[in-house]
């Protein structure tokens, strides 16, 4: 039913050992997927629906790949060429162990204050079986990972093998790339790659779509026009912090510590939503998230079912407007 749009296959050309995007090939499709710790269940059953249901072949289908904390899982999986159900089988099983507490010698309330949350091994075990042995250079499509360099107070963009004169990130692992992408203040320690130290990409780019779309025009040439955007978020609650005054805002028992840090990449994913609906007609960008009553922390395991639930939902609610999407049709 959909044609191939994976640029390693028939919108390549190679000059020089480098992918070339050949022009006026038709659509381009981008996969973008958000930030939010275990809540990446929800887009990755999400792929899974769209996959099946709609028999998309998604390493094949979208020219580029764009993922943020979370989001870099599963898009550099799908890159990778990973089974969508290999990534499902990662939150299900990984997940309860990547996000279980340290000991602590001391109140909890206390902990945000002296260290991160959560051991960053355990995710690199978690994921070294999926992603290891592979550098950046050797992807054949367009991957993007955004992080942040807390040394030099900047952002920090992985890319793999589809810029000519930008070979920086080639031999890094893509092990390293995501889990320096995951890397979430107060969550888990900032992540060396090679001289720089670098934390969560969320602090600047919590959704990737503006910086993939960036990417494809600049680096790829990729006229406007042409780009197509299928934007998955994680979820969100509206009322983060309720609606009564508090009458102390510290860090800690006002603003919450790690809750302000999920609000802040809340915030950044949905400006660029907004952005992108701006700069795109209706039929360059399909955005597909859902709202929760209840508040959804990045590290709680007891929500999966209803992630995947959720997720089953969103593509049953919107299944036509998908096939649309994926058609060129919207």
């Amino acid at each position: 039913m959909f044609r191939t749009q994976r640029s390693g296959q028939s919108r390549y050309l190679v000059l020089l050992g480098v992918p070339i995007i050949s022009k006026n090939a038709g659509p381009f499709y981008i996969l973008s997927i958000d930030g939010g710790g275990i809540r990446g269940l929800f887009p990755a059953r999400l792929l899974k629906c769209i996959e099946t249901e709609l028999k998309v072949p998604l390493s094949k289908h979208f020219g580029m790949f764009a993922g943020t904390s979370t989001g870099s899982i599963v898009a550099s999986s799908l890159a990778h060429a990973v089974p969508i159900d290999q990534v499902i089988g990662l939150y299900r099983n990984s997940g309860p162990d990547i996000f279980s507490r340290q000991r602590f010698w001391g109140p909890r309330i206390f902990e945000p204050a002296v260290r991160s949350r959560y051991r960053k091994q355990k995710l690199l075990g978690a994921l070294a079986p999926m992603l290891g042995g592979v550098s950046l250079g050797s992807i054949t499509v367009p991957l993007v990972l955004p992080a942040t360099d807390i040394v030099n107070g900047k952002a920090h963009l992985f890319r793999t093998n589809y810029v000519k004169d930008k070979k920086r990130d080639l031999e890094v692992p893509l092990l390293d790339a995501v889990v320096a992408s995951c890397s979430a203040p107060t969550y888990f320690d900032p992540t060396r790659v090679g001289n720089v130290l670098l934390a969560d990409g969320g602090l600047w780019a919590n959704s990737p779509s503006l910086a993939a779309v960036i990417e494809a025009r600049q680096n790829l040439e990729i006229e406007l026009e042409d780009i197509r955007v299928l934007s998955i978020g994680t979820g969100y609650s509206p009322t983060t912090y309720g609606r009564e005054e508090r009458k102390r805002w510290g860090f800690i028992n006002g603003w919450k510590g790690t809750e302000f840090v999920d609000f802040l990449m809340f915030l950044q994913a949905r400006s660029t939503h907004n952005y992108l609906e701006m700069l795109f007609d209706k039929k360059q960008f399909l955005r597909l998230n859902f709202e929760s009553e209840e508040p959804l922390h990045l590290d709680d395991c007891s929500i999966m079912d209803r992630l995947e639930e959720k997720a089953q939902e969103v593509f049953r609610n919107d299944r036509e407007s998908i096939r649309r999407f994926m058609e060129g049709n919207l």
